[in-house]
């Protein structure tokens, strides 16, 4: 424990102020109530029929769920390393890096129009997925740390991931049992996770107040700015690679690069005292800042896109187009040499 006081005390971890006891426990049930609704509006999205179609064609969902828990964490880890990251900050970073997709996504799959039934199967793919590999992620890449293994609260971490699941579960049978209900929850957690983040920000900032950008170095905020940068840019091309078509690349671009940051924010919250994490904690937040942006502008230049090519209706004008002057041409040729009748002597010229 002298090790990793002295290690994060070099950094201003250990020296910050704790927050507000009141405040602090408003903020951790606030997180807890947050990601229930979120994840049994998420469940309400999915519909068991389409599910089966993605799990018995399982190349779309095999990639990108190898694309989240392949680029994300080892992001995390080299971006980590790169920066000369204290212990804790790498705990922070390493475990937003492997968390599973969050549900934000499919908000960003739908304005760039994407493939929502790949994107809704993926979210909850890799939700299910992270009981196993989230522990498991943590556990490989915090070896490249000294000291940070003991840190890692393994335990509580399995524990939220098992309490996600079952939201999840109770919005899928939601859809299933009483459908006509579904599009109000999602509605609603919608709004809820809205509020939410602004609610969160205004209490982080009363809690933390400059001491957040205190705390948060210039190496952390260009980590938060690089991860989700890097997962949307390694998802499109990992999806390229593999031969998906375009609505698929982009689905998985974005499900990569999101992160479940309500997941990431209630573990380091609940399982992490103050003392040790400090203003860390609103890692996840600047984490989130940037998610959206390099999103929208992603969405933006996207929109630009489509408005500025020609429209489809062009391209098959002059498809068809060449298509008629090619069958002209090839039956104008057989005729020539087969002796046949109706030659066209302009092409025979």
């Amino acid at each position: 424990m002298d090790t990793f006081n002295q290690t994060n005390s070099s950094r201003n971890v250990n020296t910050t102020p704790a927050m507000n006891q009141n405040m602090d426990k408003i903020i951790g049930l606030a997180l807890i109530v947050i990601l229930f609704i979120t994840m049994v509006s998420l469940g309400c999205t999915m519909e068991i029929s389409k599910i089966k179609n993605h799990l018995t064609k399982p190349k779309g969902v095999a990639i990108a769920v190898l694309a989240q828990y392949g680029i994300m964490p080892l992001t995390a880890f080299c971006l980590a390393k790169l920066f000369h990251l204290g212990d804790m900050e790498s705990i922070s970073v390493l475990i937003c890096g492997c968390c599973p997709g969050g549900n934000i996504s499919n908000i960003f799959t739908l304005a760039l129009q994407g493939d929502m039934n790949l994107s809704v199967v993926m979210t909850m793919c890799s939700t299910a997925l992270g009981l196993v590999m989230m522990p498991l992620l943590l556990l490989v890449y915090s070896l490249g740390f000294p000291n940070l293994v003991e840190y890692v609260p393994f335990i509580w971490i399995t524990l939220t991931l098992i309490l996600i699941l079952v939201p999840c579960g109770i919005g899928i049978l939601i859809n299933y049992r009483v459908p006509q209900y579904s599009k109000i929850i999602i509605q609603v957690g919608l709004m809820i996770l809205l509020i939410s983040f602004v609610v969160i920000a205004v209490l982080a900032g009363i809690t933390g107040g400059r001491k957040i950008f205190t705390v948060l170095s210039p190496q952390l905020i260009a980590t938060a700015a690089l991860m989700p940068l890097t997962g949307y840019i390694c998802g499109y091309f990992l999806s390229t690679l593999f031969r998906m078509n375009a609505p698929c690349r982009r689905t998985v671009s974005v499900e990569v690069g999101c992160q479940n940051i309500q997941l990431c924010s209630t573990i380091l919250k609940v399982a992490f005292r103050d003392e040790y994490m400090g203003q860390l904690y609103f890692f996840p937040l600047i984490y989130l800042v940037f998610q959206i942006v390099e999103a929208l502008i992603f969405i933006v230049l996207f929109r630009c896109h489509q408005k500025l090519r020609p429209s489809q209706g062009f391209y098959l004008a002059v498809k068809a187009a060449l298509h008629h002057e090619s069958a002209d041409s090839e039956e104008d040729y057989h005729a020539a040499f087969t002796g046949g009748a109706g030659v066209n002597s302009s092409h025979l010229l």
